[in-house]
């Protein structure tokens, strides 16, 4: 059975390359970088070199880039550090509807602390309007963090406009950038932001290693305290493997993006023009043509991701419905709903996300098992039945 992988909005593979560079940490070179010994000194070099390879790919300087073990764990240290650190200017935060989970949960957090949030709505498109972002800004507000691509829908926002108002308010801003970075073109300066979060896994570099872009000025507490790590602002033992396969993967990326973009947008492109025409009442989510180029979703009526899923697996293919820090949630997608998207609707979300190596064989293939899959869980949902019913009337 062939077996299809489209599942990389969750974590790519890891490059080769990266690889090859990670090994030789995971066995001889053993050293702490904070040992003043040579052992040590040769892994705080390696962590450095990478350090400078991840500050490449966003534009930013190197003493600006603080490394974290995951995307969500560099929107934890964001949001809350960001906003504990200016505490005596206010306790107001704006965010998207549409953010991750690991920024809503923080700001949930920090709501406990006596701070309060006011989310901003999005379009159909689930694209973020600067304006609404730039009238919910209040004299108290501290923090605005508006995500750049959604990994749910694939829409990129207006990112850098709303940093233009953040900058005229005196507000800091933050993105979360990680289904992003490695996969279009971002600079922290053209974006004008103060923070961005970014993983490795998902520019071909290992799970467990992500980063967080600081500008140089800005305050933020330490999201773990201890030593001296990382600046003093993230305490413990650096996992030197993980961010040396991370420095080769941003290298990597910022060389071979132009190339990795062309390839996957003429999938993308077949996947959102094509899989409408083979399966009645399946819609795209998200912008049209603002969105990342690897990434394209839908929402099939009258049945549940789950279902889809499942019975996609068992024909060797591998797509999500959401993010996968919500799929096993079983409930429909914040995201999807913010947009506009009715329950039952949003409760059949597809989301398939390509890599350089994804063929257009793979895309045949899906396109092929698809329609059978689903015309098969259509007859065994109440709601296609009544459907059917009420058009036969």
């Amino acid at each position: 059975m062939r077996q299809v992988y489209l599942d990389h909005i969750a974590a790519t593979p890891l490059d080769p390359q990266a690889l090859e560079a990670m090994l030789p940490f995971l066995q001889d070179k053993f050293g702490n970088p904070q040992s003043l010994h040579s052992a040590g000194q040769e892994a705080l070099g390696a962590l450095e070199d990478a350090r400078s390879r991840v500050a490449g790919l966003i534009g930013a300087e190197d003493s600006e880039v603080y490394f974290t073990s995951n995307g969500s764990e560099a929107n934890n240290f964001a949001l809350k550090g960001m906003a504990m650190a200016r505490r005596d200017k206010g306790n107001h935060l704006v965010l998207s509807a549409i953010e991750h989970q690991s920024i809503l949960h923080s700001a949930k957090s920090l709501e406990r602390s006596g701070f309060c949030s006011t989310l901003v709505p999005v379009d159909k498109n689930g694209v973020v309007d600067p304006e609404d972002v730039k009238n919910a800004i209040r004299k108290d507000t501290v923090l605005v963090s508006v995500i750049l691509a959604s990994s749910e829908v694939g829409t990129v926002e207006p990112v850098a406009e709303i940093g233009r108002f953040c900058r005229a308010a005196g507000v800091s801003l933050h993105t979360d950038a990680v289904a992003a970075v490695g996969n279009i073109p971002v600079d922290v300066r053209d974006l004008g932001v103060d923070a961005l979060s970014l993983a490795a896994d998902q520019f071909y570099g290992p799970k467990g290693s992500g980063a967080l872009f600081v500008r140089k000025g800005v305050r933020i507490l330490p999201f773990i305290d201890g030593g001296i790590q990382e600046g003093g602002r993230r305490a413990g033992t650096e996992n030197v493997a993980g961010i040396v396969g991370m420095g080769k993967a941003a290298e990597i990326a910022r060389m071979k993006m132009p190339e990795r973009q062309d390839r996957m947008k003429v999938l993308r492109d077949r996947l959102i023009e094509t899989l409408p025409k083979r399966v009645d009442r399946a819609y795209l989510t998200g912008h049209p043509e603002k969105r990342l180029p690897h990434h394209a979703s839908f929402c099939v009526e009258f049945i549940e991701g789950e279902g889809m899923l499942l019975h996609l697996d068992m024909k060797g293919i591998a797509v999500s419905s959401g993010s996968a820090c919500t799929s096993r949630a079983l409930k429909a997608s914040h995201v999807l709903l913010a947009m506009g998207i009715d329950h039952a609707l949003a409760q059949g979300s597809l989301v398939f996300s390509l890599i350089d190596r994804t063929t257009s064989e793979d895309i045949d293939y899906l396109l092929d098992v698809l329609p059978p899959v689903i015309d098969r869980l259509r007859k065994m949902s109440p709601l296609y039945t009544k459907f059917l019913e009420d058009n036969q009337k």
